[in-house]
């Protein structure tokens, strides 16, 4: 009998945060209980880029892996500070890449981590690479009435049983994915006002729709039991020149590596995945049932303990902290949208752009009154600043792509030697 083609899996983590170890136990665990980690053919590799300025962290906050993990999986890769100044140094001096090229693909904002990863994974010959988030956990919750019910989920299993007829998959999310909290109206604040703003900030996936069904269940998105239940993959339709993906949950096909394409965000931003969105017109792209519950307020980290709650709270806007997350999340947003449309609508853009600036002048001191916030009056000139960059950015998300190709070409070089 013929033996089984070995088929090299990675697992990627981009993490900041000190309770990131319980979490790669968390996923380890699971891979064991579905069998992955004793199937013969099957080598699953770690990959993990840390940044110790996130949560004021030490490298032992990730490098700690029990021996107990650690021969549980084939490999792990740490992508710290020293491997990316190895490689840079190493495809400047072969004139792969400049210092200023090297320098926007891997130290570059929120997407050159996950760039780290990926660029990682192809150099160790990795088949398949699947990005979890470190505040994402393999578990779906749904509501019955008023009570919670749980289900864990084969996240790794269930992207490799659909990834080999796909460039990428992508699974659901569950749980505080929205850093939106509950609001109660008032006239300092109306809906109207804050669908105003909303619609100002929005995109295709950020929307007043989605945000008003999110508040109306207190900012808990809840598992769609059909999708559980009916356990089928659907193609990724194109909408605006997106097929739209999220950075975690999400698995790329590296057996030809070509067909990749890299991470990218303005300085600053987020919005990396959404940028990766624009260039799967010709690629395939599927969503396939399995859910992460997302810890966005870091609210139940006693799931990882095994407590599994019957309610789950909703997200108030009664303290700092939360309107702080909050805040910074529409800085996020207000910085990408502008690239995002001048590469998805150019012939619109100065239209949307002007749309967007009306909406906001007209909103955003209600908003920095009702959240007792001053700051929500910066979003103006942020957005000023990254209209006015525009082009500038547009220019590094090409260069990025291109510096990209680069490096894989070379990569691939030096595997066929």
């Amino acid at each position: 009998m013929l033996e089984k083609k070995i088929i090299h899996v990675g697992i990627g983590f981009a993490t900041g945060r000190k309770g990131f170890l319980k979490v790669l136990k968390t996923y380890i665990y699971s891979w064991k209980d579905s069998g992955l980690i004793d199937t013969a053919h099957i080598h699953l590799h770690v990959f993990i880029a840390y940044d110790l300025r996130y949560n004021d962290t030490k490298p032992s906050d990730y490098t700690r892996i029990g021996k107990d993990l650690s021969e549980k999986i084939e490999g792990i890769h740490f992508v710290d500070t020293e491997y990316i100044q190895r490689e840079v140094d190493s495809l400047v001096r072969e004139n792969v890449v400049s210092q200023d090229e090297a320098e926007l693909f891997f130290t570059s904002g929120y997407a050159a981590m996950r760039n780290a990863v990926l660029y990682s994974a192809i150099q160790n010959q990795m088949d398949y690479l699947l990005f979890l988030d470190d505040d994402e956990y393999p578990l779906a919750v749904t509501r019955d009435k008023h009570v919670a019910l749980w289900s864990g989920q084969q996240v790794l299993s269930n992207h490799l049983m659909h990834i080999k007829d796909a460039d990428i998959t992508n699974g659901y999310h569950c749980g505080y994915i929205s850093p939106i909290p509950v609001i109660t109206f008032n006239d300092t604040l109306t809906e109207a006002d804050f669908k105003t703003f909303i619609e100002a900030i929005s995109n295709d996936i950020i929307n007043w729709k989605n945000m008003q069904r999110v508040m109306r269940q207190g900012g808990v998105t809840y598992a769609d039991t059909s999708i559980l239940i009916q356990n089928s993959a659907r193609e990724v339709a194109e909408a605006n020149g997106c097929k739209f993906i999220s950075g975690s949950n999400l698995m790329l096909n590296l057996t030809d590596p070509a067909r990749m394409f890299p991470f990218y965000n303005p300085p600053g931003a987020r919005g990396e995945d959404t940028f990766l969105s624009t260039c799967l017109t010709e690629r395939k792209v599927l969503r396939i049932p399995s859910y992460a519950f997302h810890n966005g307020f870091s609210m139940y980290n006693c799931l990882l303990n095994g407590v599994l709650p019957t309610e789950l709270k909703p997200i108030k806007a009664d303290s700092r902290a939360v309107v702080t997350r909050f805040y910074n999340a529409c800085i996020g947003w207000v910085r990408y949208k502008p690239l995002l449309l001048y590469i998805t609508q150019r012939d619109q853009y100065a239209r949307k752009i002007e749309d967007m600036k009306s909406k906001l002048e007209s909103t955003l001191p209600k908003l920095a009154a009702y959240f007792k916030l001053k700051d929500f009056n910066k979003i103006m000139a942020e957005l000023t600043l990254y209209d006015r960059n525009v082009e500038q950015h547009y220019a590094e998300f090409l260069q990025t792509q291109q510096v990209w190709q680069r490096m894989v070409a070379h990569m691939l070089s030096d595997a066929s030697r």
